[in-house]
């Protein structure tokens, strides 16, 4: 059985990776399907999607996209899997989606320079960006660089972690609005990598049984940086609340270089039978 890669960002977002770079490594660790998951937007999809189709027929690539959301002032993740990216309703929701990262990321910007000391404008981490959609990724480059830091490690930690000073949350964008939205476009909304959010057991369980209510449809069981237990924990969760199980390594290429397209940090294996019941559960001509 061959392995699929769910979770993938490429330069459209925080990645190293071109789309069509992106796609021919893909194929050249032997997956049978690709997600593209680029961090609210869908800029590299049409050509992901043309470039996969011309290029690799025993390969699927699938449109998706991961939205940042706010919940209860910390970030939550809703992958969102055979998305009809076409949809202006969509396009539009999507804008707002953008337009509240530029705010935050605008305050992000004046909180570094007047209080950390580390003069950085807005435009500025935009040019850096070279028209991706900017992320805390290019904030920590773009500091590392000023020689403020030696390690993106070391910016999340000291500067624009959850926890830190210097961050700014996101207002308003809901786990239940990016789930309301993929839905209205046929696809498939999956909660991103849960252990990574901290939560306790039953805080855990709250949320999911919250967004499940809101149309959540799977739930990334399978995923980098798990151990066996945690992979153990979210899969009983997948089967109490009768939610799919997803996974995807979450590659970045070099800004998270210890993780492998497909393998992440060498074991992960999500394999191709996922894909079946996941396809089924969209409803877009797509999928």
């Amino acid at each position: 059985m061959r392995a699929i890669d769910l979770h993938t960002h490429s330069t459209c977002s925080d990645g190293t990776y071109s789309v069509k770079e992106l796609i021919d490594y893909a194929h050249e660790k032997n997956l049978a399907a690709i997600a593209l998951t680029d961090h609210d937007t869908v800029k590299g999809l049409d050509e992901a999607l043309d470039y996969g189709r011309k290029n690799y027929d025993d390969m699927e690539v699938i449109p998706g996209i991961e939205f940042s959301t706010v919940n209860e002032g910390k970030d939550v993740h809703i992958v969102g899997l055979y998305i009809d990216h076409h949809n202006k309703e969509f396009i539009d929701s999507l804008t707002d989606f953008v337009d509240s990262r530029t705010v935050r990321n605008k305050k992000m910007c004046e909180k570094l320079t007047n209080e950390a000391g580390i003069p950085i404008s807005y435009e500025e981490l935009s040019e850096f960006a070279k028209g991706a959609v900017v992320t805390r990724a290019h904030f920590a480059r773009l500091i590392m660089d000023k020689g403020f830091a030696k390690s993106k490690e070391e910016v999340f930690d000291r500067f624009i972690g959850d926890h830190c000073k210097y961050y700014v949350p996101r207002e308003k964008i809901s786990p239940e609005q990016a789930i309301e939205c993929i839905l209205k476009v046929g696809g498939v909304p999956i909660l991103a990598h849960p252990v990574l959010y901290h939560m306790s057991d039953e805080k855990l369980e709250k949320l999911v049984v919250r967004l499940k209510n809101a149309g959540l449809k799977g739930i990334e069981a399978i995923y980098s940086t798990y151990t066996a237990g945690e992979e153990r924990q979210i899969k009983e969760l997948a089967a109490k609340y009768d939610l799919l199980v997803s996974g995807g390594s979450d590659f970045h290429g070099a800004n998270k270089k210890k993780i492998d397209l497909g393998v992440g940090f060498g074991k992960l294996f999500v394999p191709e039978e996922l894909l079946g019941p996941i396809k089924a559960a969209c409803t877009n001509e797509q999928g």
